[in-house]
């Protein structure tokens, strides 16, 4: 027992100390540094929206170097084609057969930035390796590393050239966060400080991947009371009653969650789930899959989620 209790304490101080290397590079958006790290130890993906400039892909490739996962970036374009991203297969005279040549989805951490400004047909691509953790080509399914993890990023949809991802693939992302303008104080280090590339390039891999799989592993076993479980349901049910929102909350985003929490909780070293852990996490796991029932409600997902919180008691 002891022995078991030093390894979780071993583990919780190497995930905080990722968390204090990636609040270094950053700066002041702890909170949802947190939140996408919760997002990789439940098994999901994150989706971060927000205008160009503000750090998201700076914060991904800095958790690729902090985790110790292999990186691959796909700039998403008007011109991208599926084979670009999960690779194609070519004809190889020598052996007279045809080889698979692997994309940049096989890696542990895949940045798709901008991911809404490719076609619906690029963007589908994604979708069997999110959900799968494999491709297919030509008939043959080629497994993807584990952990494997998808960071992708979107502008606004209100600027030029984008084309909205599509209910299904959207709910694939576990999470989806905002990073908005730097604090002043911020601001002000960012611009006296040194460029976030050379950063990038000095940090140390904190974690490994046989490690991460090991937490990710540890989630889903982490106490979880009837209590705390009927709060998960209720907030389900209060989405789909029809008179707030178009369409309730799905049976997989109340897994979602659920093991949101369990995952925030773990890394705050908490025995169980409380119910603020879940208020926690909720506007990131809900957020992006609620919307409201009349057209003229112009409420964005933070209040949209707020109203969900507020409409249901804690048990």
């Amino acid at each position: 027992m002891n022995a078991l209790r030093d390894n979780l304490d071993r583990e919780r101080a190497l995930l905080g100390e990722a968390v204090a290397r990636l609040n270094e590079v950053v700066l002041g958006k702890d909170r949802e540094i947190r939140l996408a790290v919760a997002c990789l130890l439940a098994r999901g993906h994150l989706l971060i929206e927000d205008i160009p400039g503000v750090g998201k892909t700076t914060l991904a490739h800095a958790l690729a170097r902090v985790l110790g996962l292999t990186y691959q970036r796909v700039q998403f374009t008007s011109d991208l084609l599926p084979a670009d991203v999960i690779g194609v297969s070519v004809y190889d005279r020598a052996s007279a057969t045809f080889q698979f040549h692997r994309g940049p989805v096989f890696a542990q951490l895949v940045l798709a930035d901008e991911v809404n400004r490719a076609t619906p047909k690029a963007q589908s691509a994604l979708l069997e390796a999110m959900e799968e953790k494999q491709v297919t080509v030509d008939g043959v399914s080629h497994p993807l590393p584990d952990p494997f993890f998808v960071v992708a990023t979107q502008n606004p949809s209100y600027q030029v050239g984008t084309f909205p991802l599509p209910e299904s693939q959207l709910d694939r992302f576990l999470m989806r966060i905002e990073l908005g303008y730097p604090a002043a104080v911020h601001e002000r280090a960012l611009l006296r400080g040194r460029d976030r590339r050379d950063l990038l390039e000095e940090l140390p891999a904190v974690l490994d991947p046989a490690t991460i799989m090991a937490l990710q592993q540890r989630i889903p076993g982490l106490h979880a009371s009837d209590a705390l479980l009927d709060y998960v349901q209720a907030l389900a049910r209060a989405s789909r009653d029809g008179s707030r929102f178009e369409s309730g909350l799905s049976t997989r985003a109340a897994i979602s969650l659920l093991r949101a929490a369990q995952a925030w909780a773990f890394m705050h070293g908490q025995p169980g789930v409380l119910p603020e852990d879940l208020q926690t996490v909720l506007p990131a796991v809900v957020g992006h899959r609620l919307h409201p029932r009349e057209a003229s409600d112009v409420r964005g997902p933070n209040e949209l989620s707020r109203a969900l919180l507020e409409a249901v008691p804690i048990p």
